[in-house]
């Protein structure tokens, strides 16, 4: 089977990727076709998030395990395409390089057979160019400033005079 994908950059200006790849591919090769669709070398690290339809962020797919055996880590190099998404469950958000925060919305668009003569991954359509830099991101909280916030936590977010810390600390 082949996964016909969209791979869209979080940004205003439309950019985004459609590229085919074989159903059974592991995550790891899909992450390394996306990067250099993109015009990324693939040596940042990287993550997949599950994602439902509303783009809410889910359980990751790590394309290293960082959590030093704390924990059990779903990685791209044991995770297939098949086994993550279907029919059903057809989105992922995909981050390339923490620092930076590439932030991409990977839509599964399609489901086909394998054309002969096709060699896969397939990259079938470019739309815009990547700018320079990523996308401002903006990291509010919605619950920030909300009353039964302060509340809850017995604080006031609005004044930080009521804190107890060394403003000069270095």
């Amino acid at each position: 089977m082949i996964y016909k994908f969209r791979i869209i950059l979080d940004a205003e200006d439309d950019v985004f990727r459609d590229l085919e790849i074989e159903a059974h591919t592991t995550m790891e090769d899909f992450h390394n076709a996306i990067a250099q669709s993109f015009g990324f070398d693939g040596t940042e690290m990287a993550s997949f998030y599950v994602s439902n339809e509303e783009w809410e962020q889910g359980e990751e797919i790590a394309l290293f395990d960082m959590s030093e055996g704390m924990e059990k880590v779903r990685l791209m190099s044991e995770e297939h395409l098949e086994d993550v998404l279907n029919k059903d469950n057809r989105n992922l958000i995909y981050v390339y390089d923490f620092f930076s925060m590439w932030t991409f919305f990977v839509e599964l668009a399609d489901i086909s057979e394998k054309e002969e003569g096709t060699t896969y991954p397939n990259l079938m359509f470019v739309h815009g160019q990547l700018p320079d830099s990523p996308p401002e991101k903006s990291f509010e909280a919605e619950d920030f400033g909300d009353p039964d916030m302060e509340d809850e936590y017995g604080f006031d977010l609005e004044d930080l005079d009521s804190f107890d810390f060394d403003q000069n600390l270095n």
